[in-house]
C-alpha cells in the first residue's frame, strides 16, 4: 500500500491536518494572548492542501485574510500515545506551510467562543511547499523560516524560538487522535502575521532548504 502512497505526495492522500497555535512567545505577545501551558490545536481539512502553480483562494466572508508562516512535521507511521522519547522515530519528514487565516472572522469567533473553522479551515487555507525527507533535516529546532509578500520580508522566525518541541506535540497530539502516515503537523508561526489582499504574491521559504510561491486570488463562486 505504501508503494501507491509515496510521502512525497503526502497531499494527495494524507487525511489530517492538525494545527498547533500560540507556539511563538512573540507571536503570542503580538496577537495580545498568553502563553498556555499546553498547545491549543486546531484542524484544517484535507481540502486546504494547495500546492504551486494553484492560487491561495480568499474565503468570500472575509475582508481581512492573514499569512502565518509555519514548519510542518509529516507524519511517516501510525502512532498513538507515542512516547515523546520515541517521537522522531514517526516523523518521514517536513514542509513549508501556510496556516492561511481569517483574521476578522478569527476574531469574531474569539469573541463568541466559537471554534475556529470557519477562520482557518476553507479551501486552499494550507498553501504547502515540496516534501523534505527528514534525512535533509537534521535538526528541524534549527531552521530558519521567512515569508515576502510582493518581495517586502514579512516574517522572520527561528524554529528554536518555539514554545514546546515537535517531540512534545506528537506526543501531546497522539494521546488525543491517533496521527496516521501522511498527516502533518503545523508547528506554529513566529511573529510579522498579516494581511494579503488580491493579486498579492507570497513567497515563503526554508533557509536553505525549499522554497514556494503562491498568488493570492478570489474565487470564481
Amino acid at each position: 500500500m505504501a508503494a501507491t502512497r509515496p510521502l512525497s505526495h503526502f497531499w494527495e492522500w494524507g487525511k489530517n491536518i492538525v494545527c498547533v497555535g500560540r507556539n511563538y512567545a512573540d507571536h503570542v505577545k503580538e496577537m495580545q494572548s498568553v502563553v498556555l501551558s499546553e498547545p491549543v490545536l486546531f484542524l484544517k481539512p484535507s481540502t486546504a492542501y494547495v500546492r504551486e502553480g494553484s492560487a491561495i483562494l480568499m474565503p468570500a466572508y472575509s475582508r481581512n485574510l492573514h499569512h502565518e508562516l509555519e514548519l510542518g512535521v509529516v507524519m511517516g507511521r501510525r502512532g498513538r500515545a507515542v512516547p515523546e522519547a520515541a517521537a522522531m522515530d514517526y516523523v518521514a519528514g517536513y514542509a513549508l506551510c501556510l496556516d492561511m487565516t481569517a483574521r476578522d472572522v478569527q476574531d469574531e469567533c474569539k469573541k463568541k467562543g466559537l471554534p475556529w473553522t470557519l477562520a482557518k479551515s476553507f479551501t486552499a487555507s494550507c498553501p504547502v511547499s515540496a516534501f523534505v525527507p527528514k534525512e535533509k533535516i537534521p535538526d528541524p529546532h534549527n531552521l530558519k523560516l521567512w515569508l515576502k509578500v510582493n518581495g517586502e520580508l514579512r516574517q522572520e522566525g527561528e524554529t528554536s524560538s518555539m514554545i514546546f518541541s515537535i517531540p512534545y506535540i506528537i506526543s501531546y497530539v497522539s494521546k488525543i487522535m491517533t496521527l496516521e502516515e501522511g498527516d502533518i503537523i503545523l508547528t506554529g508561526t513566529p511573529k510579522g502575521v498579516g494581511p494579503v489582499k488580491e493579486n498579492d504574491e507570497i513567497q515563503a521559504g526554508i533557509h536553505g532548504v525549499v522554497s514556494m510561491r503562491f498568488k493570492v486570488e478570489k474565487p470564481e463562486y
